[in-house]
């Protein structure tokens, strides 16, 4: 059985062999000068070697710190030299990737030889653009048609070199890092044998021919256990570089953009953001095998599993989102929230980084969707879809491997004597408005212009890497560094260095930031004397919730609360420090990436079973006459039936007239002459409801309200098993927010019963807009009232909202207690071994648990359980028949009494 990870980057792509083009940069002026100096001495120029700096011969002043440029020559690597320094290799077990990557924009690779893009330009993302460019395409067609013929000659041109060069696989660098280390994890502790990558080149692909094409295919999926997915170089740009990164990654990280206000931009990337989902879907349905096992990964595949579903509805499927998921509010703010959603469940088994996360998403479900949303997750009409959290972890085998490497060790050593005797502050951040590099460095302002007595004991090393996007940002963080280093700097000390690159070896809110988790793990001392430093991170990031309060939280928005966090990490004694960091790393140790995946795959494994169980497909139709024999081999026989819709058809809850069909009652009578029996009708009406329906049958046991009300088997009298008084204070809190709920729905009414309130709608003109307003009124009750024991269950065409701590379950271990109490006061020992327990909705399932795990622990000999209707369920068998079924079912037994 083979698990398809489900990526949209391959941890692989394809450099192409140009050995005309040099793409190495050239060497800044000033270490172009110290090299060719020391070269004429006779010296091995080395990244490493003290002499790189000024020698002591040397009688150029030395420059102000302020203005000095060695800073970003001291921490660059010339990583254009070889790829094989930057990237894992292939092949290597200790190789890893960088978990949080700052990649470069797609189609923009800046170490390898790839084809250019030719995606088209999109809408423009503002409204106010449109007119502007409506004038200016004419104008530019015209002056396409001229330039047509140069610039076909001109992309032929570029495209032949491709097409005539040799190329090879390599390590990409698009991806999530932090995934590629956990399946290489997994590999490694034996916990996956048979895995398959499915995912992009991260490259354009329109410049390369069929035959190439084919070729790259072949040798990926035989050498590198990798299906490539092939897309047109428009749709990519406009599923990635438009609707992912422009709208879903603002959105999921609470960014809400301003742009795009043009809704011809949104239109035109979610098409394309359908298009490539639909081109993963349909790759992996040709490559699966019955018994595989599909893993789809992060935001950018979010209708991959609902597409899957649809052509294998039988497939084991689960996704994992590897970014935060925001609340509700935020996240109904897209225009396509309800598809996202839909396709999102169509998955087994549903992942998120935190509970937070994952609470947000059933929120959003049960709001968006209007469906019965549990803690563990949620429930529609056909199925289960279960919802986990489970943050992802590093691999530490592979880590402690790569720095235990000379390279690693000659960094360290050389840092070590460049700051030595000063405190340093490390940060690495991609430059935009969700890492939160701004609030970093006006909140390290503040704790200098706070604490001066750390001016030049001190230095914030911070690598962020810009992207084109932010220029705005880019221009503020700029002016933000100029002027720390200018108030704050000396001849001898520089408070702040700040790079703009990336280098190979804390945010606002995101997913998981693993690289904090390195950060702990590199952090025991054992290459070098200084060990247990002090982690801060900010409180809205998945880490923070993970090492549980072991790290300094701060609210990034709180300058000085970040600044005083500064100082306390500066100034914690020794034993402090240890005692943080061992639980850290306790924490680190326990979710590592190799645990993250086993994990998942075996919780995934597991609800599958249990949903395959569950189908109808699955579950065979209920046998009378197996029934029968059962039934007449019984010394004592419990009978707990559900009413509306089994008992009888579904009336209208307003009707005045309450009365049960004839045939039901005569088949209930029947039963009960003989003595062996014990029957009991179960309903969400009132009691006095019940009583009216059922006067004809006298010795009828009664359950009312869903479990609230029993009236035993054989009395008259009802029993009140909640307490009414605490249910008269939640209905009236309850009752404030369903009549705010209908006074904005028309056609809508509350229906109020002892114990529970329904928010009926079914009657509306817009039911769709009612569907609408039951979901947020749903969501509200859950947040708000869910100290006071209740919960809001969407139904068809109504919320019902009642006490968590009754239901038909609660109620028939009342009937099973009450009733051995009743045979041991009548000296007799012989309790039901015969349990038939019949049911048409979500409520009665938790009866048919109940019962069957009676049968499953050997107290009860014969049990059935009967689901009526077609739907998966937790009973044993099922009746397509309906209300006549059951009945028809029921008077065969009476008949053998």
């Amino acid at each position: 059985m083979t698990i398809f990870v489900v990526s949209l980057f391959l941890p692989y792509t394809i450099n192409f062999d140009v050995p005309t083009t040099d793409r190495r940069p050239s060497l800044p002026r000033r270490l172009t000068r110290t090299l060719s100096s020391e070269s004429t001495n006779g010296l091995t120029p080395s990244l490493f070697d003290s002499q790189l700096r000024l020698g002591p011969q040397d009688h150029t002043p030395p420059e102000t710190p302020a203005v000095n440029v060695n800073h970003e020559e001291f921490f660059s690597q010339n990583e254009y030299a070889t790829i094989d320094k930057r990237f894992p290799k292939p092949r290597d077990p200790h190789s890893i990737a960088l978990n949080d990557p700052l990649s470069p924009q797609w189609g923009t690779g800046r170490v390898f030889n790839q084809p250019r893009s030719r995606a088209d330009s999109p809408p423009p993302v503002s409204i106010l653009k449109h007119a502007k460019e409506w004038k200016s395409k004419a104008a530019a067609r015209a002056r396409a048609r001229k330039a047509q013929g140069q610039d076909q000659n001109r992309r032929r041109s570029h495209d032949r070199v491709f097409t005539d060069l040799d190329w090879a696989v390599v390590p990409g660098e698009q991806g999530n890092g932090g995934l590629k280390n956990a399946v290489q994890a997994a590999v490694e502790a034996g916990s996956v044998q048979d895995k398959t990558w499915v995912g992009t080149l991260g490259m354009p692909t329109d410049a390369l021919e069929d035959t190439q094409k084919s070729d790259i295919e072949d040798k990926l999926e035989n050498e590198f256990d990798s299906l490539t997915v092939f897309v047109d170089d428009n749709d990519f740009d406009g599923h990635y570089s438009h609707y992912c990164k422009t709208i879903l990654w603002p959105v999921f990280h609470y960014q809400i953009p301003d742009n795009p206000k043009s809704k011809a931009y949104e239109d035109h990337s979610w098409v394309y953001y359908v298009k490539i989902n639909q081109a993963f879907a349909d790759k992996i349905i040709r490559n699966y095998k019955r018994g595989d096992t599909i893993w789809i990964h992060d935001y950018h595949l979010l209708l991959v599993p609902s597409m899957v579903r649809q052509k294998l509805p039988e497939a084991r499927i689960g996704f994992f989102l590897h970014v935060a998921f925001p609340s509700s509010e935020v996240f109904r703010c897209l225009a396509v929230r309800k598809e996202l959603l839909e396709g999102i469940l169509g998955s087994n088994l549903v992942g998120l980084q935190t509970e937070e996360y994952s609470h947000h998403f059933l929120q959003s479900c049960s709001r968006i969707l209007n469906v019965e949303a549990r803690k563990d997750g949620i429930q529609l009409e056909d199925r289960f879809v279960n919802v986990m959290h489970l943050p992802i972890g590093i691999n530490t085998v592979s880590l402690g491997a790569t720095r235990s490497s000379p390279d690693v060790k000659e960094w360290l050593d050389v840092i070590l004597e460049k700051y030595h005797g000063r405190k340093v502050i490390v940060a690495r951040d991609k430059l935009d408005h969700v890492r939160g590099v701004r609030q970093k460095l006006l909140a390290y302002e503040l704790f200098l212009n706070k604490y001066p007595q750390w001016k030049e004991k001190v230095v914030l090393i911070q690598v962020a890497t810009s992207t084109t996007e932010q220029a705005e940002l880019d221009a503020t963080v700029s002016d933000i560094v100029t002027r720390i280093n200018s108030v704050h700097s000396t001849l001898a000390d520089q408070p702040l260095v700040f790079l703009k690159q990336d280098i190979s070896y804390a945010h606002l809110r995101e997913g998981m930031n693993l690289t904090s988790h390195e950060w702990v793990f590199c952090q025991d001392g054992k290459y070098t004397h200084k060990r247990y430093g002090v982690l801060i991170l900010s409180e809205f990031t998945g880490s923070a919730s993970v090492f549980g309060g072991r790290e300094l939280s701060v609210n990034p928005w709180d300058y000085r609360q970040c600044a005083d966090a500064i100082k306390i990490a500066l100034e914690m004694d020794f034993k402090e420090r240890e005692s943080r960091w061992l639980d850290l790393h306790k924490t680190v140790m326990h979710h590592t990436a190799a645990h993250w995946f086993s994990a998942f795959i075996e919780s995934l494994a597991r609800c599958w079973m249990e949903h395959s169980s569950r189908d109808t497909v699955s579950i065979p139709r209920l046998s009378v006459n197996s029934l029968a024999e059962k039934y007449r081999s019984a010394s004592k026989r419990l009978f707990l039936l559900d009413y509306e819709g089994t008992l009888a058809s579904y009336g209208s809850p307003t009707s005045i007239i309450l009365t049960s069909p004839q045939r039901t009652i005569d088949v209930l009578n029947d039963l009960l002459l003989d003595d062996r029996n014990v029957v009991y009708a179960m309903s969400g009406r009132k009691p006095e409801e019940l009583d009216r329906l059922f006067r004809r049958v006298p010795k009828l046991g009664l359950v009312a309200e869903n479990g609230c009300f029993l009236r035993e088997f054989g009395n008259d009298e009802w029993v009140e098993m909640a307490d009414t008084a605490k249910m008269t204070v939640w209905k009236k809190d309850v009752k404030n927010i369903l009549e705010y709920y209908r006074e904005r729905t028309e056609g809508s009414w509350i229906e109020e019963r002892h114990c529970s309130l329904t928010f009926h709608y079914a009657n509306t003109d817009d039911l769709q807009a009612a569907d609408r307003q039951a979901g947020e009124c749903a969501s509200h009750i859950n947040d708000s009232c869910e100290n006071q024991r209740v919960h809001a269950i969407p139904i068809e065409g109504a919320l019902l909202v009642e006490p968590i701590d009754w239901s038909k379950g609660t109620a028939a271990v009342q009937i099973m207690e009450r009733l051995k109490k009743k045979l041991a006061n009548e000296r007799s020992e012989e309790m039901p071994d015969f349990i038939m327990v019949a049911g048409d909705g979500r409520d009665d399932e938790i009866i048919f648990r109940w019962a069957n795990n009676l049968g499953r622990i050997g107290l009860v000999k014969h049990v059935t359980t009967v689901s009526v209707g077609s739907r998966n369920t937790e009973a044993t068998s099922t009746l397509t028949q309906g209300v006549t079924g059951v009945l028809s079912a029921l008077r065969k037994l009476a008949a053998l009494s």
